[in-house]
């Protein structure tokens, strides 16, 4: 039985738990998707790194899963655009069963291998893409059969999985074990398990697009200001990053069409947002290399 689906000796009388027992249960055993995300880290650097040059080539980052996996993959692809203006048609997602699945359970669309295989081989890989292949037991067939065409597409593939010795992380070639042990409940990988995953895609992407300059020291200067909140979000932004006052780092995002990069890279240089962009044109979007 994998370690996922076999039952936990700690909670064996949950359902007789008081509510406070019961809330402590679950809290206490998220504790364990850290733990395992951390015991991956050597795992997620070399993905990383591995995709790096890729993702520079203009490779695309494209998430496969089924059920909470394939949702959880879903989630990190549409979040990139608003975070980092990663464009939306280089983070794509597949999800066993179609978009529908998101939000209704498609019975039996995850054991279809042959489909994962076709969906995957229907964006038209190329050897500069990252396929991130996302199964808590490491054996969802349509996951693997995305995984065998991927991989004979000469795309980079990396294999999720939250049981050691599973398929998907054996088969691909950078493999990242999540090894969360038994659930509180038996089975429902929705929970820690799935809280490891999110914790892993999380730092995997962040990562990533750190290394490709979309961070400057640990400010998010590359966001899209799509509503009030972000649009406050930028100004804050340009203003502790550059030390400008309001007045002036609002008009100048203005010039810059909201772009906190170019507006903190004019300020600080001093420079036109056309000359701000040329900078950071030869600096390969870093904003610190545009400065120096």
């Amino acid at each position: 039985m994998l370690k996922t689906e076999t039952p936990s000796t700690a909670h064996q009388n949950l359902d007789e738990y008081e509510t406070p027992a019961l809330i402590a249960a679950f809290v206490d055993d998220q504790g364990e998707a850290v733990r395992a995300v951390r015991a991956a880290a050597p795992q997620l650097a070399a993905a990383v790194q591995a995709a790096l040059p890729r993702i520079r080539a203009g490779g695309r980052l494209i998430y496969v899963g089924a059920g909470t996996s394939g949702r959880l993959g879903v989630l990190d692809s549409v979040e990139l655009y608003p975070t980092f203006s990663w464009p939306h048609e280089r983070a794509l997602a597949l999800l066993a069963g179609g978009p529908g699945a998101m939000f209704e359970a498609v019975e039996g669309a995850e054991d279809d291998a042959a489909q994962g295989g076709v969906d995957v081989l229907s964006l038209q890989l190329t050897p500069n893409d990252v396929v991130l292949l996302l199964a808590a037991s490491g054996a969802t067939p349509y996951v693997l059969g995305a995984l065998q065409a991927a991989r004979a597409a000469g795309a980079l593939t990396l294999g999720f999985a939250n049981n050691p010795g599973a398929p998907v992380s054996g088969l691909a070639e950078i493999g990242i074990v999540l090894d969360t042990g038994p659930e509180v409940i038996s089975g429902s990988t929705r929970l820690k398990a799935g809280s490891a995953q999110k914790i892993a895609l999380n730092t995997f992407s962040s990562a990533l697009m750190v290394q490709l300059g979309k961070v400057y020291g640990n400010l998010m200067v590359d966001l899209k200001a799509t509503n009030a909140k972000l649009l406050r979000r930028a100004l804050d932004l340009t203003m502790r990053a550059s030390g400008a006052d309001e007045t002036r780092a609002e008009d100048m995002l203005r010039a810059c069409d909201h772009s906190v990069k170019l507006a903190i890279v004019a300020l600080r240089r001093g420079c036109t947002p056309a000359q701000a962009r040329a900078a950071l044109q030869a600096a390969d979007g870093s904003v610190r290399r545009a400065l120096r």
